[in-house]
Formats: C-alpha cells, sequence, structure tokens
C-alpha cells in the first residue's frame, strides 16, 4: 500500500492524445523514479477535444476521451501493482457550457426556472433588459445576433429520436422550451400544407391538448415528447414546415418567426463582446464556457461528488487536488462537505490527502479547512526561487528596469491601472451585480436609502482597486478577525481616495461586505441580500486579482521574468536566507504535508527557464550591456512609425529575458522554437493589454512583433546579435543549470511533498501554457534512468547539457526520501549555521525526527566561482563551514563540515546522520 501521506508525486496531463492507456504504461518508470503518488488532470468527462479536462461537462463519468471506465480501471490495476497512489485533480467550481454536451445546462435553457438544476447555477434570472421573463444570456455569437439571425446562422431544427424541437448556432444547441412546441406545430403544419393529411391532423391534435401558460409542463413534456416522435410521417412533416423559420436577408416573415420565437426562451442570444457588460451567471473568470457551480447546494454537491466517493469507496483514489478553491461561495464550508463524505467512504482510521489551489500573496497566511494538507505550492516555489535570486543584483535591475520602462520599478501602481481595466472590460458584468444589489440593500432602509447607486459604484470600485488579496472567507456568521482586519483596512485605503462627500458611505459599505449590518440593534436591513453580497463580493475579488495580476500586470512588469509567477511578487526584493529558514520552520510546525512545486500546468515558465532567468541577478551589470548592444543590432527589425513602435521597449525588453529562458542548450535555432517564441509572444502581448489584447487585437502591432521575432532569430538577417545571444546563454545556462539542482534539493527536502510537474526530471526550458503540455517523450526518460543505476557523477557533470544529471540527482534525492521516510515526511527543520567568507552562498538544514536526521547543504550565487557562468564551480574555492553541532555522520569528524567536503562530487549535498540526542517531536497539526 503506498503511504497515505505521498513521498512524491507526479502530475501527468491527460488527453486523448495521451489517455488512461499511456498513463498506465509510465507507471513502472514512476515507481523506479521514486514517486509514490501518481497526481494526475481532471478524468471526469470534459468537453470533447479539450486539452486541459478542466471544462467538465459530466461529473458522474470518466472521459471517454481518455478510455472511459475501462481504461480508468486498467489504469488503477497497473497503479495497485506497482504500489502507486493516485491523486486527481477535481473541480467543484464550474462546468463547461454552451455547445450540446452538458445535460444540466441543456435542461436549465429548456426549462428556465423549473429546471431541477437550476439551483446548481449561479445564474441573476431578473438581470436581462427590455424582457417580460428572466432568462440567462447566451455569448456565443461570432457577429451581432441580427446579423447572425438574417445569414441563417440560428436553424431551427428537429430531432425524431427524441421528438424534440432546438435552435442550433454551429455546434451549439439550444432547446426550445416545451410550452412553444404548439404553436410550432401549427406553424410547421400549415407551411408544409399537411392539415388535410392524418399525420398533420395528428400533430394538430397534440399541439392543442395543452392549453393554459407553461405547458406542457416538466411532468407532462416526456409524454408530449413521445407522442411526437411516435407519429408516423411527422418528421418529414415538421422538417417541410420548418421553412416557416428558416430565416434569410429577403425572407423577414420567417427571420421575424424564428426572431419571436428565441425571444419566448428561457435564454437569450447575443454577441460574444457582450459578456463583458451583460452576462448574468458567475464564470470562472472571464471565459463564457465555463460556468459557476453552487457547490453550496447540497443537491448540487452530492451529485458532482458521487463518483469520486465511489472511488474512494473502491480504494482507487487516494487524494485530491481541489481546483479554484476561491471560487466556492463558502470554501470551508465545502470542504467539511468533503472530509464527511470521505470518512463516510473509508472511516477515519487513516487520512485522505487533500491539497488545494489556493494562490497566497505576499505575507498572506492559508486559512485552515477541514481535512486539507496544505495548497499545491506555488507559494513555497516562490520561496526557493526569492532565496535564489542575488538580492544585490535586483537593486542593479529596478535601475536597468527603470530606465527601459520610465516607470518606478513598483508594482503596485500596475496591479491597480490593471484592475481598473480589467474592471472596465472584462469583468464588468459581475461588478454590475454586486453594486444593483449593493444599492438594493441601501434602499432596503431609511437612513441608507440616499446613497446613490452611482455613488455606492464608486465606493465599492475604490475598495477592490486597493484590496490585497485574492479574497476573504466570511461564512454566513461573523467574519473572523484577520478578515476584518483586511476588511477595514482596505475601507481606510479605499476612503483616503475619495473626493466627494462621505457621509458614512464607506461605513455602510464596511458593515455590508462584513455582515455588521445585521447585528442586533441596527436598522433592519434584507438579511438575504446582505449575506448574498458580502459572500459573492468575495467570490469577485479572486477573479478580479487572477486577472488583473496573473494575466496583465505580470506580462506588463518585466523587471525579472523569473520572479513574475503565480504567486510571487515581480517586484520582491529577494529572501534572506534567515528569513527562509523562518519560513520553513513555520511551514514545518503548520502546513509540513502540502505541496512544495517547482513547475505545473499553469507557471508562467519552465522550472529551469525561470532558474537561467533568475540568474542574471548574478550578472545584472553585463545583462544591462548585452541588453543595449542588442537593442542596437536589433533596432532595424522594429516596426516603426511614426510613434508607432513594435515591440515596445518592454516587451523587447522581456523577449530576450524569454530567449536566454528558452534557448535550446544545444543545437540551432530551428523553426519549431521560432514559433514557439511566436506564440508566446502573442499571448504575451494580449495578457498584457497595453498595445494589443484578446478582445481588441492589433494586427498591426502583433505582425510587427511577429515579424521582429522572425529577424533576429534568422542567421541571415541576425548573425551577430545570434553569436551574442549564444554566447550570453551558454553562461547564463550553466548558472541556471547549478540553480536548477539547487531548487530540485530544496523541493526534495524541505518540509512538505514534492511534486514533479510531467518531464521536468530532464531540462525544463518550455514556456506558458499550451507550451508547456506538449508531449513528453517517457522513452527517453525511461531509457536514461535505467542508465543511471549507479551513476559516475564526473560523467554525468561533464554531460550536463543532456539533462542526465538532473534526471539522477532527482533519483537519487527521491531514494533518501524513501530511507528516510519519517525524518522528511514529519520531521522538524532546523538551520544550521555557516561562517566563512561565502557563508551567504551557502543554505544549510537538517531535518529530523528523534535521532534520525539528515543534513542539507545547497549553494546558492555561483557566479564568482564560475567566471561568471564561463567554468564549472570551482568548489575548493568556497570559503564556508556548516556548524553542524549536534549531529554525527558517516565519514564527518568534529562539528564542523566544510564546504568543500560537502561539495566534493556536486554542488548540493544531502547526507544522512544521526542527532546526538533525541529531541521532542514538534507538534503537528493533524488533518484527517
Amino acid at each position: 500500500m503506498p503511504p497515505a501521506i505521498p513521498l512524491a508525486t507526479y502530475r501527468l496531463q491527460l488527453t486523448a492524445d495521451f489517455d488512461f492507456d499511456k498513463a498506465a504504461a509510465v507507471v513502472p518508470y514512476l515507481k523506479a523514479l521514486g514517486i509514490t503518488h501518481l497526481y494526475a488532470s481532471p478524468v471526469m468527462k470534459a468537453r470533447k477535444g479539450s486539452t486541459h479536462g478542466y471544462d467538465t461537462v459530466d461529473h458522474s463519468q470518466f472521459s471517454p476521451e481518455l478510455g472511459g471506465e475501462a481504461g480508468f480501471a486498467r489504469l488503477s490495476e497497473a497503479l495497485t501493482k506497482h504500489d502507486l497512489g493516485l491523486i486527481i485533480d477535481f473541480v467543484p467550481n464550474h462546468v463547461g457550457v454552451h455547445f450540446a454536451d452538458n445535460p444540466w445546462w441543456l435542461d436549465v435553457l429548456e426549462w428556465g426556472q423549473a429546471s431541477p438544476h437550476a439551483v446548481s447555477f449561479d445564474i441573476d434570472w431578473d438581470q436581462l433588459a427590455y424582457r417580460a421573463r428572466g432568462g440567462v444570456l447566451l455569448p456565443i455569437l461570432g457577429s451581432s445576433y441580427g446579423e447572425a439571425l438574417e445569414r441563417g446562422d440560428i436553424e431551427l431544427r428537429y430531432d425524431p429520436d427524441e421528438g424534440s424541437l432546438s435552435a442550433w448556432y454551429f455546434e451549439h444547441r439550444l432547446p426550445i422550451a416545451p410550452e412553444r412546441y404548439g404553436e410550432v406545430l401549427r406553424m410547421a403544419v400549415k407551411e408544409a400544407d399537411a392539415a388535410e393529411t392524418e399525420p398533420g391532423q395528428r400533430l394538430l391534435t397534440l399541439a392543442a391538448r395543452y392549453t393554459g401558460l407553461r405547458r406542457p409542463n416538466r411532468k407532462e413534456a416526456p409524454a408530449f415528447k413521445t407522442e411526437l416522435k411516435d407519429i408516423a410521417g411527422a418528421a418529414d412533416i415538421i422538417a417541410r414546415g420548418l421553412t416557416a423559420y428558416r430565416p434569410a436577408s429577403d425572407r423577414p416573415a420567417p427571420t421575424l418567426a424564428l426572431h419571436h420565437l428565441l425571444e419566448r426562451q428561457h435564454y437569450k442570444l447575443g454577441h460574444w463582446r457582450l459578456a463583458s457588460s451583460d452576462i448574468n451567471y458567475r464564470r470562472f473568470f472571464d471565459v463564457n464556457g465555463l460556468a459557476g457551480l453552487r457547490v453550496e447546494d447540497p443537491g448540487t454537491f452530492a451529485a458532482t461528488h458521487r463518483l469520486v466517493k465511489q472511488l474512494i469507496v473502491d480504494g482507487r483514489l487516494q487524494g485530491i487536488r481541489l481546483d479554484h478553491i476561491d471560487g466556492l461561495r463558502d470554501p470551508a464550508q465545502y470542504c467539511q462537505r468533503l472530509r464527511r463524505l470521505v470518512r463516510d467512504a473509508q472511516g477515519n482510521a487513516k487520512p485522505f490527502y487533500t491539497v488545494i489551489e489556493k494562490i497566497l500573496c505576499e505575507h498572506e497566511r492559508l486559512p485552515h479547512f477541514a481535512g486539507v494538507q496544505g495548497t499545491t505550492g506555488y507559494e513555497w516555489m516562490n520561496v526557493i526561487t526569492q532565496v535564489l535570486v542575488d538580492a544585490k543584483g535586483l537593486a542593479a535591475l529596478d535601475e536597468t528596469w527603470r530606465q527601459i520602462s520610465n516607470r518606478s520599478p513598483r508594482l503596485s501602481p500596475y496591479v491597480k491601472e490593471a484592475k481598473r481595466r480589467v474592471l472596465e472590460t472584462l469583468l464588468t458584468s459581475e461588478f454590475t451585480v454586486l453594486t444593483r444589489l449593493l444599492a438594493r440593500i441601501a434602499n432596503g432602509h431609511y437612513s441608507t436609502r440616499d446613497f446613490s447607486a452611482d455613488s455606492l459604484r464608486q465606493a465599492l470600485e475604490l475598495y477592490v482597486l486597493h484590496f490585497p488579496v485574492y479574497r476573504t472567507y466570511l461564512t454566513t456568521s461573523a467574519p473572523a478577525a484577520h478578515d476584518r482586519k483586511l476588511i477595514e483596512e482596505t475601507i481606510a485605503r479605499a476612503r483616503a481616495e475619495w473626493f466627494a462627500a462621505d457621509e458614512g458611505i464607506f461605513d455602510f459599505l464596511r458593515d455590508a461586505l462584513t455582515m455588521d449590518l445585521l447585528k442586533p440593534g441596527r436598522p433592519p436591513h434584507s438579511v438575504p441580500r446582505v449575506r448574498r453580497f458580502a459572500l459573492k463580493v468575495q467570490q469577485f475579488t479572486g477573479p478580479m486579482m487572477a486577472k488583473s495580476l496573473e494575466d496583465t500586470a505580470f506580462y506588463q512588469f518585466h523587471r525579472l521574468l523569473a520572479l513574475n509567477e503565480v504567486g510571487g511578487d515581480p517586484a520582491s526584493a529577494g529572501l534572506a536566507i534567515a528569513a527562509f529558514h523562518q519560513a520553513m520552520q513555520a511551514r514545518a510546525r503548520e502546513w509540513p504535508q502540502g505541496m512544495t512545486a517547482t513547475a505545473t500546468h499553469d507557471t508562467k515558465r519552465g522550472e529551469d527557464a525561470r532558474a537561467r532567468i533568475a540568474a542574471l541577478s548574478e550578472i545584472p551589470g553585463e545583462w544591462t550591456s548585452a541588453v543595449a548592444r542588442w537593442k542596437v543590432l536589433n533596432a532595424p527589425h522594429l516596426t516603426l512609425q511614426g510613434s508607432f513602435r513594435a515591440p515596445s521597449a518592454t516587451f523587447e525588453y522581456m523577449l530576450y529575458q524569454t530567449l536566454l529562458g528558452a534557448l535550446p542548450l544545444e543545437g540551432a535555432v530551428d523553426p519549431d522554437f521560432v514559433a514557439r517564441i511566436q506564440a508566446y509572444a502573442l499571448k504575451a502581448a494580449r495578457e498584457g493589454k497595453e498595445e494589443t489584447s484578446w478582445l481588441n487585437p492589433h494586427e498591426a502591432y502583433e505582425n510587427g512583433v511577429k515579424n521582429f521575432i522572425d529577424r533576429i532569430l534568422d542567421p541571415a538577417q541576425s548573425a551577430e546579435f545570434l553569436d551574442a545571444l549564444h554566447t550570453l546563454a551558454r553562461r547564463v545556462a550553466l548558472l541556471g543549470m547549478l540553480n536548477s539542482l539547487s531548487q530540485l534539493t530544496l523541493k526534495a527536502t524541505l518540509p512538505g511533498v514534492p511534486d514533479f510537474y510531467q518531464g521536468t526530471e530532464f531540462w525544463d526550458l518550455s514556456l506558458v501554457d499550451p507550451d508547456n503540455r506538449r508531449p513528453v517523450d517517457f522513452a527517453a526518460r525511461r531509457r536514461a534512468l535505467t542508465s543511471l543505476e549507479a551513476p559516475d557523477w564526473s560523467d554525468v557533470i561533464t554531460s550536463w547539457p543532456d539533462g542526465q544529471i538532473k534526471l539522477a540527482w532527482a533519483r537519487h534525492l527521491l531514494k533518501l526520501r524513501h530511507q528516510l521516510a519519517d525524518v522528511f515526511a514529519q520531521g522538524d527543520y532546523q538551520s544550521l549555521g555557516v561562517r566563512g567568507a561565502h557563508a551567504d552562498h551557502v543554505i544549510a538544514f537538517a531535518r529530523r525526527r528523534g535521532r534520525a536526521a539528515a543534513i542539507v547543504v545547497v549553494g546558492r550565487h555561483f557566479a564568482p566561482f564560475t567566471q561568471a557562468g564561463r567554468e564549472w564551480p570551482a568548489l575548493e574555492g568556497f570559503d564556508a563551514t556548516v556548524d553542524i553541532t549536534g549531529y554525527a555522520a558517516a565519514g564527518l569528524a568534529g562539528n564542523e563540515l566544510p564546504l568543500v567536503q560537502a561539495f566534493r562530487d556536486f554542488p548540493a549535498s544531502v547526507m544522512e546522520a544521526r542527532a546526538a540526542g533525541a529531541i521532542k517531536p514538534v507538534r503537528q497539526r493533524l488533518r484527517a
């Protein structure tokens, strides 16, 4: 049996091209590597052709494209045979909608609020303007509604197998409400001139049977459809008769007929651009095709988690990763329900490994949720990066960025501007829902009714602009002290920018956000509305921060791209070793079982590309000089027209960092690499929303960027630049490789569970998705692992560009984790003192449980020992000694470990040791 808490996880991205069977085929390799748990991307039925699985359309079944139930069973058998556990990525927050594959969504479109599934979606039914009945906006049209209608893009069809009517917009199915079937059948019989035929008469009789509003109703509709499809000859009549609804620009009557029919449905069709201002269902961020689920509804929770529970009962699931926990209305309630489900399924004898995708901002602490062992590890990835960058070099890079951008190297102005842009474009509709609700609350009592809707909107906007993290975690009860403090501090910052008369508007907003409006003795306000407002604001600020920070500011602020990572601070001043040790000691106490990631499917660049770019902080002067020269060399390749410049100066600076991070270690630049950089540049430019964007693409700018990349990577046009690029890249690659080995060592030995993203046991020079989801050559990795059974470290060091050094070191570290499982899984963390001229180049600590221990020594800032990346580090030049008082290890005498000895064979060291005396283990919070 695999351990309940993993020793190491390995993330696989499952697709139609890499399904359950192909995942099963790599299980023996993962076992040999030292992995204890396969960590799979979502496995439930997703949209056909999905490359990620996050667009789940049916939580009750496995993805047919991945192999269905039979394929999953084969994967499960392979895992059991090799004693590996399974962790799946689960999506509770949203589902894929539109198209024709989500049965719940189709039912809601057909029946509106009468659908039993309507409660599962977060729809504001009464928000659509100029309609007598509620409905949901469907922003799926590629043109205006009028154009799509007159062109005949929207077509009414009859399904004789179901006895149902639907409008279709290309691949999107739009069910017709059964209460409208009667009028359609009458029109069809008339158009087909079939009133005197037997099937025509039977159709008219059926159409006349149900009178009154909303009939046939949900109870009557199945019999109606069954009778309809059983009428012999009906399908032919209806097919001919639907000509009455076949619009064209020169056929006004059928156009109006179809329009009037569509206007009487539980939905309203619209251009996709309407989504930002008019959409009335909660989405995942600004993705129209992903609708938010209300898992706070007990029935929705039970239905979406039925398969998960059965897998736990069957012993085929040992852990779960919860996607986008911040999208849920009440994450604490959700986690409590999930823990009860797990206990019902497997009892309470052992923990069920549960981690959440939670992005923590700088200095933010993770709330404790029932049954949760920690996060997926973004925060620790950034801690590792920040301790490896050279803080002294960052100060020089600040000045470089200031000169290139003509802006201060502070991130907060970028984020605030980005938030304002996102509010005005991408998330306007969600913000409008909140402001309307706030205005209704204010209007509910005479003491607050004079707060105008416009003033409330401006006040709430200032609050959102100044809100510093992703969300608070209020429940229906009073807020926790840290949430109250966060709200009050944000209100104070917002109030400081308010230039109109205050007259209590910010006090009212604060009391609505904290739900203090509902306290006894206060003027009465609607309890459901206040609670709904406070909890919906929490669901809004998360997407707001994500779109503004990760998907906008990170693509504008390019001072050092290694720091532009999910959950990171691009303006970080680095992390001192003492602060790093404090963070790890706190983690060992509070979250010793969460994941430690260095790459995921969502990271902005591969872990080794990031390590390379981080090395620029060690040679800032040479980097700045190189950029100055490159800008001169590549100036002829810019697209210039008046004040127009493609790429912009800041974007050009970003491209040079990207090239150094991703440039192949061996061989010339090939067309595939050029295409990858161009695809990345297009995404980066649009995400940055400066010269172009997804909403309003600037074709001339985008073509200018594409041509610039083409030209500077063409040896015929840019030989001098490419020679200079490769010269610096070779040096940065060596420094980056050393950073990578330090990063890998820290990941495998710090408190937490090391997670390996697919393929990263070789060098990972990938870019943001979809580049980081390219197929992995597992056969090559399997062969390499076999050949490295007993590695000769001098050989793998000599051939380090082939990546086998990283694979060998990863396997070595994982072998140690197995040998010292209790030490790494449950041991405490003790920093070790370092003395000597180069003490600041060494991170040293011990992991200890009882008398068993491991001593870890990791180098950083290798530039002085490599002639700035020109040669393998002269490790004998390290003037530093680690104080190992209280520990003994083979080959060590006394209380000192000289770095020359620790780094004798390798620029990092992990050695088994014994503590002089057992100490009482730090009490860790247990989560089952």
